[in-house]
């Protein structure tokens, strides 16, 4: 695909994210895609599994064109046009036009740390909403842990975030989680990831 601005690291961490998604999710389905960005990953999902539907979004209304724009290029009918989503907003997208069904998956990736913290807790609160029961939450990227060392490169990672923009981090993934939890979502997967990322897996109560 070519003339739409792209994301080196959307495309690198694809394949692996693809897998853990095969993983996770039934044979079919619909997803939510929580800071699409690019279009990268729902266009590559879609791509890859053909009976689930994407729906894409993006907190910046400037990159709707990006993602539509690909797409089209991608030549997938499994995805849907991309709509503006802060995650802020109650119900989502919007309440002047919430969305009419619940999904069976959310995916969010490389979010919470270049977001301010509240958005950790309305991100939850939003998939409780509007997940299926026994739907899934998936979130990637890196996080620090308890009791876990934190590689190098994710302390210079935090340590450049937070020069940028005293709101962003690296989170730990017991504070993801206890959002989470109060939220109503029950913590069920941690995976190990390349590049000391990690995929967390949450579940909306049946």
């Amino acid at each position: 695909m070519t003339g739409l601005p792209c994301s080196t690291a959307a495309d690198r961490n694809k394949e692996p994210i693809l897998a853990v998604l095969k993983q996770v999710l039934g044979p079919r389905g619909t997803a939510l895609e929580i800071a699409s960005g690019t279009g990268q990953h729902a266009v590559w999902f879609a791509a890859a599994m053909k009976d689930w539907e994407w729906q894409p979004t993006d907190a910046d209304a400037g990159m709707l064109p990006v993602i539509a724009g690909r797409i089209a290029q991608s030549g997938c009918h499994n995805v849907r046009q991309p709509v503006v989503l802060d995650v802020t907003t109650a119900p989502w997208p919007s309440p002047q036009a919430p969305f009419a069904q619940r999904f069976d998956a959310i995916f969010c990736a490389n979010m919470l740390h270049i977001s301010p913290w509240e958005t950790c807790g309305a991100l939850m609160q939003g998939a409780a909403r509007h997940l299926v029961p026994g739907g899934v939450l998936v979130t990637y990227g890196p996080y620090f842990e308890d009791g876990v060392e934190p590689a190098p490169g994710n302390v210079a990672f935090d340590a450049s975030l937070r020069a940028r923009d005293a709101s962003w981090g690296i989170r730990r993934r017991e504070d993801v989680a206890a959002q989470a939890r109060h939220a109503g979502l029950a913590f069920r997967e941690r995976i190990a990831m390349p590049a000391n990322n990690l995929a967390l897996v949450f579940e909306a109560g049946r």
